[in-house]
């Protein structure tokens, strides 16, 4: 077999944009020709996969993971081009493997992680998998985010939504099991899910929030006509209102709109006989913020025609 060097496959890399274990075992297979390496790449369909790589994928599932007892946490986010790829089972086997592995490696920056080792994947990077995928799939696929939640004293319960559309963590800093609180998490991050909220709770708004929303709304009361000298005395009413509305714990809980959510959480802690404070959540929506392409298949179709 020929002696395959690091330089050898760092120039195939560079000339393909191939991942290194699939650089070394294409010129392992060819015994180090170059040319014929590049063929071998584009047979196995691993430079076809290269090429998907600029297609937006803005579709994919959120998926969460638990340490034991709930202890730990992560929240990742997978894209693929089409729905369709969302629901292949293959898929949904990759996104849930990788969910768990940023159970273990999601303090990593993403770069890190993507040099990371796959478990069970005869030792090839999460990024040579991911190419693997990509070819296999026949679909761009993009590991976007990912996020691990940890915390003494504080046990992690979620909900996902829409099949993985949405996917939500909450922490509750508490003495009782994963068990204990289990459903009452599951109704509080579902909560999340439905109303969105940016905060936990007051304590945790962001000072530069609260900053623009008086600004915001001494605007609108100027417009209105209100009096400038009016205007410091309603605003502080109007932000008390807005963060009602924003911060999860003081929101009208889905299931009970005449109690707040920090009220049945009060009442799941008495129940239960354990004090239970909801401190922390995380919220993944697929495909938000991406730009999505507008497709217009009857101008495809009529410039199609007239080629």
């Amino acid at each position: 077999m020929a002696n395959i060097t690091a330089a050898l496959v760092k120039e195939l890399r560079e000339l393909t944009g191939s991942g290194m274990m699939d650089c070394k075992k294409a010129l392992q297979e060819v015994e180090g020709d170059i040319d014929k390496a590049v063929d071998y790449l584009r047979e196995k369909g691993i430079l076809k996969a290269q090429k998907k790589a600029g297609r937006i994928a803005a579709e994919g599932l959120v998926r969460p993971a638990f340490g034991e007892g709930g202890k730990s946490a992560a929240l990742i986010e997978i894209n693929s081009e089409t729905d369709f790829v969302a629901k292949n089972e293959e898929f949904i086997e990759f996104v849930e493997r990788t969910a768990q592995m940023a159970l273990l490696k999601g303090h990593l920056a993403m770069d890190e992680f993507m040099d990371e080792y796959f478990p069970d994947f005869d030792g090839q990077q999460v990024k040579d998998v991911l190419t693997a995928k990509i070819a296999k799939i026949g679909e761009n696929l993009n590991i976007r985010r990912y996020q691990k939640l940890e915390e003494p004293g504080v046990v992690y319960t979620g909900y996902t939504h829409g099949g993985g559309r949405i996917g939500v963590i909450v922490g509750i800093k508490t003495e009782a099991t994963a068990e204990e609180i289990e459903q009452c998490g599951k109704d509080v991050a579902m909560q999340v899910a439905s109303m969105n909220p940016k905060f936990v709770d007051e304590s945790s708004v962001d000072p530069e929030y609260i900053e623009s929303e008086k600004k915001i709304a001494a605007e609108q009361l100027l417009n209105e006509g209100k009096p400038a000298e009016m205007i410091d005395k309603i605003v502080p009413g109007k932000i008390k209102k807005i963060l009602k509305e924003v911060c999860l714990v003081e929101q009208p809980f889905v299931k009970n709109s005449d109690i707040t959510v920090k009220q049945y959480v009060d009442e799941c802690a008495k129940a239960i006989g354990k004090p239970m404070q909801v401190v922390s959540m995380l919220r993944y929506e697929v495909g938000e913020g991406i730009e999505k392409k507008q497709e217009d298949f009857a101008a495809e179709v009529a410039a199609q025609m007239n080629k």
